[in-house]
C-alpha cells in the first residue's frame, strides 16, 4: 500500500520523470520477449502491444511536459531523447507492418532502451527540468525545425539498423539486389521483353526485403533532414542574421546530409550490388550519432550541452584534492 501511495505520489508532483521511468520498464520487459520472438523466428504480437503502449505513453509524457512549461517539449537534450524514441518506435511500428518480421523489434528495441536508460539515469538532474526558452528559441520554427530534424534522426538510425541486419543475415550467401522496379539501380528492365508480356512477380528473399525497407526509411529521413537543414537555416537567419554560421552542429548535420546523399547516389545510379549499400548505411549510425549527441558536448557552439566538460572539471578538482 505504501509503494502504491508513492506510485501515485510521483505522479502527481513530477508526471513527466515518473512517466519516463515507466517507460524505461516497459523497454525492460519488451527486450527478452522482442529477443525470445527473434530466436523462435516469428513475430510476436506481444511486442507490438507493448511498444503501441511506450509510444503512447512517450506522447503522454512530451504532452505533459508541454503544458507543464509553456513551450513545445524538445528545447533540452531530455526531451529530445524521449522524442527521438518516440519517432523510432513509430518507425519500428511502420516498418514492421510493412514487413511483418522479428528481426525489426529486436534491432529497434536495445536502441529505445539504451536511449532511455540514458535519459533516465545518466543526465544530470537540471538537464531533466524544463526551464524557460532564451529569446532565440522562442520561435515558431522550434517546432517545425527541432522536430523533423529528430524525426530524420528517427527514420537514418531505422534505415541503419536495417541495413546492419543484412550484414549478418545469410552473409555466406551472395545478395542480388531487385528492389527497383523502375529500371534504376542494380536490376534493370530487360529490352527485351515486349510490353505485353506477362511479368511473373518477383519472389525477393529476406536480405532484399530488409534491404528495401532500409532504403526506404533513408529515403525518408534524407527528405525530412534536407528540410531540417532549410528551415534551420531559416530560423538561424531570423535570431542571428546569418543563414549558415558553420556551427558544429550545423557542419555535422551537413556532413550527415552529404554521407546519406553519397549512399542514395551509389544505391540509385550507380547500381551497388552486394553488401556494400548495407555497410555503407551502418556506418551511417554512428555519423548520425555523432551529429545528434557527439558535437552537443563539445561545450562550444550554439548548439552544445557541454555538461560532459563540467563532470571532468568536477572529477579533476576532486583528484586535486586528495
Amino acid at each position: 500500500m505504501m509503494i502504491f501511495n508513492g506510485v501515485i505520489k510521483n505522479l502527481i508532483y513530477d508526471p513527466v520523470s515518473s512517466i519516463g521511468l515507466l517507460i524505461f520498464y516497459f523497454l525492460l520487459i519488451n527486450l527478452p520477449i522482442s529477443l525470445i520472438a527473434l530466436f523462435n523466428k516469428k513475430s510476436s504480437s506481444y511486442v507490438r502491444f507493448i511498444t503501441v503502449l511506450i509510444n503512447l505513453f512517450i506522447a503522454l509524457q512530451l504532452i505533459l511536459r508541454w503544458i507543464i512549461s509553456g513551450h513545445f517539449p524538445i528545447s533540452n537534450l531530455y526531451e529530445s531523447l524521449y522524442f527521438l524514441v518516440w519517432g523510432v518506435s513509430l518507425g519500428q511500428l511502420l516498418v514492421e507492418k510493412e514487413y511483418p518480421t522479428p528481426i525489426i523489434p529486436a534491432i529497434a528495441i536495445p536502441i529505445e532502451l539504451l536511449t532511455v536508460a540514458f535519459a533516465c539515469f545518466v543526465l544530470p538532474e537540471d538537464l531533466k527540468l524544463s526551464s524557460n526558452l532564451v529569446p532565440a528559441l522562442r520561435s515558431s520554427w522550434l517546432i517545425m525545425h527541432v522536430s523533423v530534424v529528430m524525426l530524420s534522426y528517427s527514420a537514418l538510425i531505422i534505415g541503419s539498423l536495417l541495413s546492419a541486419s543484412v550484414l549478418f543475415i545469410n552473409n555466406s550467401q551472395p545478395l542480388q539486389l531487385r528492389s527497383s522496379s523502375t529500371g534504376v539501380g542494380g536490376f534493370k528492365i530487360s529490352n527485351s521483353y515486349s510490353i505485353n508480356d506477362k511479368i511473373e512477380p518477383i519472389n525477393f528473399s529476406h536480405s532484399e526485403e530488409l534491404d528495401t525497407l532500409s532504403y526506404r526509411s533513408i529515403l525518408v529521413g534524407f527528405v525530412l533532414l534536407t528540410l531540417g537543414l532549410i528551415t534551420g537555416a531559416i530560423w538561424a537567419n531570423e535570431a542571428w542574421g546569418t543563414w549558415w554560421s558553420w556551427d558544429p552542429k550545423e557542419t555535422w548535420a551537413f556532413i550527415s546530409w552529404l554521407f546519406y546523399a553519397a549512399y542514395l547516389h551509389m544505391r540509385i545510379s550507380r547500381g551497388w550490388q552486394g553488401r556494400r549499400p548495407a555497410l555503407l548505411a551502418t556506418s551511417g549510425f554512428f555519423v548520425v550519432l555523432i551529429c545528434y549527441i557527439g558535437v552537443n558536448f563539445l561545450g562550444v557552439g550554439l548548439h552544445s550541452y557541454g555538461w560532459i566538460f563540467g563532470i571532468l572539471n568536477f572529477y579533476k578538482i576532486l583528484l586535486l584534492r586528495l
